[in-house]
């Protein structure tokens, strides 16, 4: 067992995901929250997998010693060309919130008038490992799904009321926790990420 994660993050939904998957792998799992002084990285990446190894080094940066876990994870959108992808944290505006996020996305679908398979497309998760300033792996996962035409269900964050994946007629809003970390993601990459963990604790 590792004695500490620290997920570079000031999203607490997102810890909170990554501490019910991977939780049992560590004393504690902390995210950037917890360290206040730590200021917020400029993700000027094109692609998840540069946000995700930027803001694992910005963090690492600052916490030389730490086992630093950065995810960087979207939606992309088939209709709007792939729209927003990285771009999904923000996509409302700079200073957006979920619900900022969601308005404009439904707002974008409706201009475009897609319907049925044509509102297809996917979440994408990369996770980067990296600890004294160097990086020990990189983790991805996808989950294809469609967009409802609004939203539902209160669980889960983000676009998540919004979120119909493959094989289901509920939203990640209105699946159980345990069946979304089965089928998001996230909850893929982090699957690969708790296999690398069993295999440096059995070295």
């Amino acid at each position: 067992m590792q004695s500490r994660l620290v997920v570079a993050t000031h999203n607490s939904h997102k810890t909170e995901e990554i501490r019910e998957i991977v939780g049992s792998f560590f004393e504690e799992i902390l995210d950037l929250n917890d360290f206040p002084e730590i200021p917020e990285a400029v993700e000027d990446g094109t692609t998840f997998e540069e946000n995700s190894a930027i803001k694992a080094f910005a963090a690492s940066a600052m916490l030389t010693n730490a086992f630093i876990l950065a995810d960087d994870s979207g939606l992309e959108v088939d209709a709007l060309d792939g729209a927003p992808g990285v771009y999904s944290a923000r996509y409302g505006g700079e200073k957006a919130t979920d619900a900022d996020n969601r308005k404009r996305l439904l707002e974008e679908l409706g201009k475009t008038g897609a319907k049925g398979k044509s509102r297809s497309g996917r979440f994408r998760c990369v996770l980067t490992v990296v600890k004294a300033d160097r990086k020990l792996a990189v983790f991805s996962g996808s989950c294809e799904g469609i967009l409802a035409n609004e939203e539902k269900g209160e669980g889960g964050f983000g676009y998540d009321p919004l979120f119909i994946p493959d094989g289901y007629c509920e939203t990640f809003g209105q699946l159980a926790s345990e069946v979304k970390h089965e089928l998001s993601h996230r909850g893929k990459a982090l699957a690969l990420f708790s296999d690398w963990l069993r295999q440096q604790d059995s070295k």
